[in-house]
């Protein structure tokens, strides 16, 4: 842990609630989400769903910045994993898992900026999705990430 603390630089108290995390609770009763997803996804406002689209809003935090103070391009990555994942899921049915994402990393945004990130659903055959997330600068407009999101899913029928 102590070489840990000095790679990331963290501080006595900071180590301590990190040495916590794998006893953290459910954050909510019936909440299956994990420590993590809640981590990355925490402060997401979802603007729009309908099939085949979702649109949300992000202000980026300070968890999810990198020494210089911009959005980590890992955060970025995370999240069109989980809004290129939210496109396609159906309501009662497991999650897909991601089979391949491209990334293109076209800018940067500083933390308190807000992000617009819409998903779109490419094309789906069989168990087979694709996606595209980008996410935008919401007061610029200025395109900072595109994402091509692949899911894979084979689900029992309902019948």
């Amino acid at each position: 842990m102590e070489k840990v603390r000095e790679m990331l630089r963290l501080t006595q108290q900071e180590s301590v609630a990190m040495s916590r995390l794998n006893s953290v609770p459910s954050l909510r009763a019936g909440d299956n989400s994990s420590f993590y997803e809640h981590f990355i996804l925490s402060g997401i406002r979802v603007d729009r769903v309908q099939p085949g689209l979702v649109s949300c809003t992000f202000k980026v935090p300070s968890r999810l910045a990198d020494r210089s103070g911009k959005l980590a391009s890992g955060a970025i990555a995370n999240l069109v994993d989980e809004v290129g994942g939210a496109v396609i899921h159906e309501e009662g049915l497991p999650m897909n898992v991601s089979v391949d994402m491209s990334i293109s990393f076209l800018s940067s945004v500083r933390v308190g900026d807000e992000l617009e990130i819409t998903s779109r659903l490419l094309g789906r055959k069989g168990g087979y999705s694709g996606t595209i997330v980008l996410l935008k600068n919401k007061a610029t407009g200025e395109l900072i990430a595109e994402g091509r999101h692949s899911l894979f899913g084979r689900h029992n029928s309902k019948m």
